[in-house]
């Protein structure tokens, strides 16, 4: 069973502290949601893990399979296995979703070691067949006047293809309708299982109508200030943030 472990971790953009001491485990096969107000960190944390550029790490540790990986460059977090699902994915005009995906999948083979591409064309028209998208759509340039909806289904085809042990999903509800969002929830469904586990990052929780979590974290402050089950988030949905305000204030009182 893979492992990614969040230890007290401390991450900063300049002089602006972020998140404050954060802690979490996620075993493979399990799905966690966090939740929070705007603003709190939780896109940060996606980022940070990612090994987005712009952050800096100031304490704690982020284990995968209990090996740091503070000190790797982002490709290399992607090639040990984790994949992060953009809320704004980038458009890559000229390059098309097959030799991207197709380049992706080099670049995760060892030196020397060549692609097959019959092999890869097998594969990739598989994955496309079980999350029921058109062949026809690998021929498009990388998001390139795409709807939301199918830049996030862009996002879980490269999923699919990649095959990671940790999915970070940065607000993968974020610009679809309900049409979109049950598409981009049925790919994700399909891929659930043993040898997947996600941290889901959404404001609210019609996505969780979907995409049912195992663990719902709410995100404040930089840290984790609690945890629960689905029903959490029906909870936050109904009352909001401000009741969890009051019950933080009430404990450091």
């Amino acid at each position: 069973m893979a492992s990614l472990v969040i230890k007290d971790l401390h991450a900063s953009i300049g002089d602006k502290p972020i998140v404050k001491g954060l802690s979490l485990t996620i075993n493979s096969g399990e799905v966690h949601a966090i939740m929070g107000p705007n603003g709190t960190g939780k896109s940060t944390l996606a980022k940070v893990i990612a090994g987005h550029p712009d952050y800096t790490v100031t304490g704690g540790d982020v284990l995968l399979d209990g090996k740091s990986v503070l000190e790797q460059e982002a490709d290399e977090r992607a090639r040990a296995g984790l994949f992060l699902a953009f809320q704004y994915p980038s458009e890559i005009p000229g390059v098309s979703i097959a030799n991207f995906l197709r380049a992706a999948v080099q670049a995760r083979m060892a030196e020397g070691e060549e692609i097959d591409a019959a092999a890869y064309y097998k594969r990739l028209y598989a994955r496309m067949d079980m999350l029921k998208i058109d062949r026809k759509f690998t021929s498009r340039s990388v998001n390139e006047g795409f709807s939301g909806g199918e830049k996030k289904r862009c996002e879980i085809l490269q999923m699919a293809i990649l095959e990671p042990k940790f999915a970070l999903m940065d607000e993968t509800d974020s610009g679809l309708d309900i049409d979109a969002l049950r598409i981009v929830s049925e790919g994700v469904n399909t891929l659930r299982g043993p040898g997947l586990g996600v941290l889901m990052i959404t404001h609210y929780q019609r996505l969780l109508n979907y995409i049912v979590p195992d663990f719902v974290h709410v995100l404040y402050d930089g840290r984790i200030v609690k945890s629960g089950d689905k029903s959490l988030a029906l909870e936050l949905e109904a009352k909001g943030y401000d009741w969890v305000k009051r019950e933080l204030a009430a404990a450091n009182a």
